[in-house]
């Protein structure tokens, strides 16, 4: 009896050491693998299949691999609350996304309730981090530092022309919009029109008629690429000769083949291309392997997979609520995107957006060229 009852301990323990090497550490990732937003949901698959795929050839974080799941929120925010749900229920620890404002706000207090770090590379809502949440970091920066960008734009380079403010009514696309008109209007400019429409909409033939009534030179536009380009394409059918500007949320090459010629000259706020930055060579390298343009939120999102594995291992902790103390601290991670410090609310302490102008190469293709 003794003999086979430490038989059985000695293979109970073994069993156990065994499946401790063999763990994996699940990172879960959200964002619109379909519908009207997928190019930017391949941005954040690609973006965290390489950098795990990376990560896990250099040892895995703490010395084990990572299990990357991808589940798609179609940016529906009830659809992202479901998806918290179920993460937690299996075990994911860390969450990289969801790409919307919309889907990120209610989804992060599932994951702080259920003690899981969640990093988005795109969500620029400054409501995401003002709320206190332990839990919640972004590899981006905010619309109110974009908007400013956007305003001081109007205000110096545009000088005198009117303003039109159009919005998509999401989170993100109102409040990208109502950041840039507070802080034009701090700076003297008052709009013309202040309209918003309905994302999936596609005839926007009522709008272009405000449009052209208000006599707007400038239509500053918070949405996605989907809408954008289609505004875009209806002014100039509608003879409307005006400047559009617009935030992050077009920055995909999708944004020209929805609009085609209609959308040269369009503006746009963004940080400088991470595709030229000495730090993402490798990167890019991994990237060009596969045939992918990681282009706007792709190395955004590699980098937060980056960030959370370099603090886990700074401290020899999987533990999410350890990962996020020690991010909060303010230390330096080296990422694709360059350097990477936080501060208490889980923001980026260098936030730097340029204007780009979307142009026609020489080689016929329309994308965004940062100005110089």
């Amino acid at each position: 009896m003794k003999t086979s009852l430490l038989t059985g301990i000695a293979v109970s323990a073994l069993l156990a050491c065994s499946g401790a090497a063999n763990a994996q550490i699940k990172f879960g990732l959200t964002g619109p693998l379909t519908g009207p937003n997928a190019a930017f949901g391949a941005q954040l698959k690609n973006g965290a299949e390489q950098a795990v795929a990376a990560i896990n050839a250099k040892g895995g974080m703490n010395g084990q691999k990572i299990e990357l799941v991808m589940t798609d929120d179609v940016s529906d925010p009830k659809q992202g609350v479901s998806i918290a749900n179920k993460y937690a229920g299996e075990g994911v620890k860390f969450v990289v996304g969801p790409f919307n404002s919309g889907v990120t706000m209610p989804s992060s207090e599932v994951y702080a309730e259920n003690g899981i770090l969640q990093i988005t590379p795109s969500a620029t809502n400054p409501q995401i981090t003002e709320r206190g949440l332990w839990n919640v970091f972004r590899t981006c920066g905010r619309d109110d530092q974009q908007g400013a960008v956007a305003a001081d734009y109007i205000v110096t380079k545009l000088k005198g022309k009117k303003l039109a403010i159009v919005h998509d009514k999401t989170t993100y696309g109102k409040g990208l919009a109502d950041e840039t008109k507070k802080a034009a209007n701090a700076k003297g400019v008052t709009e013309a029109l202040y309209e918003g429409i309905n994302t999936g909409e596609k005839d926007f033939s009522a709008l272009v008629a405000k449009i052209k009534q208000s006599g707007a030179e400038i239509i500053y536009f918070g949405g996605l690429h989907t809408e954008g380009a289609l505004i875009a394409r209806q002014l100039k059918d509608g003879g409307v000769n005006a400047v559009m500007m617009s935030g992050d949320g077009i920055t995909s090459n999708e944004f020209a083949a929805i609009g085609g010629d209609a959308v040269i000259g369009t503006l746009m706020t963004f940080p400088p291309d991470p595709r030229k930055l000495p730090e993402a060579a490798e990167a890019v390298k991994q990237f060009a392997a596969i045939k992918y343009d990681p282009e706007a939120y792709t190395l955004y999102t590699y980098a937060a997979v980056q960030v959370v594995v370099d603090a886990a291992n700074a401290i020899k902790s999987s533990d999410p609520k350890k990962v996020a103390e020690e991010i909060h601290k303010g230390g330096a991670y080296k990422t694709v995107i360059g350097e990477l410090k936080y501060d208490k609310k889980g923001d980026i302490t260098r936030p730097d957006y340029v204007m780009y102008t979307w142009s026609k190469g020489a080689d016929g293709k329309i994308t965004y060229v940062q100005n110089n």
